[in-house]
Order: structure tokens, then sequence, then C-alpha cells
């Protein structure tokens, strides 16, 4: 086992350092809200969206390109962007929609790239072909929320699609050369730990570009919160945290780690109420790196890609 850590102080794969090696300077995602809804939403493929997603998506933080820029070019003067279109689904829409919306965020002055979150539904030949078409011409990639391996969470959770879905996706954008970045919930009801370390490495064999990891919170007006606490408990936040350092430590090195924890609305959190001190469970993180003298693929198996 090679115990030499080449991440530093760190202890894993940062994006932020991984971007800033690429573009020699500081790269910070701006989180777009494109105005579109999700085929989990208007009946395509469900109603009311998986049980943990509020009404309004993954996008309580996101703004409009100019907003974000305005805001954040403050306190990073020398920083570039990616244009993160992140609230719902971002590829549910008309080529000549996405055209538009991509086409305008990169004309912004210092955007570099684009971040893509979508369903791995809903990536139709002709999405392919224009992701694949600025995939030549900028820094892209192309985010899907998996969530889970488990079928039955992911039926339970009302994700409304099967992980064959999720494969034929990740083998599309692969023969395509697109990066990829996998999201995953720690913490979904009626999940042992063990399911858990077995969706990091149901997503570990693809070796995507990214992962993003972050804890199940519940918000209010959502399926979960029709469920909490009754059905199923929370993480705390020493458990969490010991979970993200076992799934990391078996994580192939070369996955850029984009998140390791979530960003609830405070005003809609219901639990787990020490989420919303993201820094103590980041430095919860590093501590416990520290304490085993440990990082990211100290036990990770030599698995090809998929």
């Amino acid at each position: 086992m090679n115990k030499e850590n080449p991440f530093g102080s760190a202890h894993f794969n940062t994006i932020g350092t991984a971007l800033k090696k690429e573009f020699g300077r500081r790269v910070i995602k701006l989180s777009l809200d494109g105005g579109f809804t999700c085929p989990n939403r208007d009946g395509t493929a469900g109603t009311g969206g998986c049980l943990f997603c509020s009404v309004d998506g993954s996008g309580s933080y996101a703004g409009t390109i100019r907003s974000q820029i305005d805001l954040l070019g403050r306190k990073w003067p020398e920083g570039v962007y990616i244009a993160y279109f992140q609230n719902h689904t971002n590829t549910y829409a008309p080529v000549s929609v996405l055209r538009r919306l991509w086409d305008e965020a990169l004309s912004y002055p210092g955007v570099v790239g684009l971040a893509v979150a979508t369903r791995p539904d809903c990536l139709p030949p002709e999405v392919l072909d224009l992701l694949s078409e600025y995939n030549q011409k900028t820094y892209l990639w192309v985010e899907l929320g998996l969530q889970t391996c488990h079928e039955t969470t992911a039926k339970a959770m009302n994700r409304c699609y099967e992980n064959a879905i999720f494969e034929r996706a990740m083998a599309q954008l692969t023969t395509r050369r697109m990066k990829a970045v996998i999201h995953l919930i720690l913490g979904l009801p009626g999940e042992s730990r063990q399911d858990m370390l077995d969706s990091a490495a149901y997503v570990s064999a693809y070796r995507p570009f990214g992962l993003k990891l972050h804890m199940l919170y519940v918000l209010k007006n959502t399926g979960l919160s029709d469920l909490y606490p009754e059905v199923f408990r929370m993480f705390d936040k020493e458990e969490y945290i010991d979970l993200v350092v076992d799934i990391l430590e078996r994580l192939p090195k070369e996955i850029t780690i984009h998140r390791l924890t979530g960003d609830a609305p405070g005003e809609e959190l219901i639990a787990p109420l020490w989420s919303r001190d993201k820094h103590a469970v980041l430095n919860g993180i590093q501590k416990e790196f520290k304490a085993r003298d440990s990082f990211q693929g100290i036990y990770a198996s030599p698995i090809s890609s998929r």
C-alpha cells in the first residue's frame, strides 16, 4: 500500500485545486437558475419530484449570471468563472433554448467553462450532440444526480429512472470524452452504512471526473418531511464525518471532489441542524484524515474503467 499523501494538507483531490492547475488562477462557480423544470415534476417521468427535493429544486442560492458575477467578482476580482446551470434539470429543453443560454453565459468576460446539472434520462441524442459541440470549444462537465445505486431506495425516493439509464448515460458521455460529475446522498432512508459504501464503489468503477457527496437533509414541504422522524433517523455529525472519510479513502485519487456537505436554505431546514455549520463539518473531515494519517485513495482498489 502506497502511504504517500499526494494532496498535502487537503488530504483529498479538491475541484478548486484541480481548476487552479487548469487555469492558473482561482475559478469560481456561478450558480445559475436557467428557468428549467424537471420531468419528475411535470408528469413526463413522475410527479412531485424526488422526496428529498424542494419545489425550488437545488437552486435556492442560484441566480442570474450578472448578479452572481457582481456578487462574487468583488470578493475574488482576479478569478475566472464556470457558469454552473444548477437548478432542476438543465438539459430539459429544446436544443435552441440550451444553445441560447450557454452562448449567453460564455459571452460574459471571464467565463471559461460550463457545468450542466441534469438527470441521466434527459440526455437525448440531439442534446448529447450539442454538449459534444460545446465540449470541443470550452471547459465542460455534466453532472448526473444518481444519489444511490440501490434500486429499492431509488424507487422509494421517487427518483423515477432505473440504474440502466444512468449506465447508458455514462457510456454515452465516456464515448464522447465528456467529463461527468456524479451526485450521491448519504443517509437515505433504509440504507445501511455498507449500502452507502457500495454506492460509492459503484460510481468509482466508472472513474468519473468528479463526485459530489452530501448528507441527507429534510426540508419543509418535501416528501421526506412527512416521514421524519417517525420512519427514519438522521446521521449525527461524527457519524457523517467518519463515513465521508471512509468513502474518500476508497475512492481513486484522480476523481475530483466537488462537495462534501450540503447547503440547505436555513429557513426551510428541518434536520439535521448541525449541517448549518458547513465549516465545522469540513474541518471535522480534515481532522479525521489527519488523525488517521490518511488521504483519498489510500485504500482504492485498482479497478479498470467500465
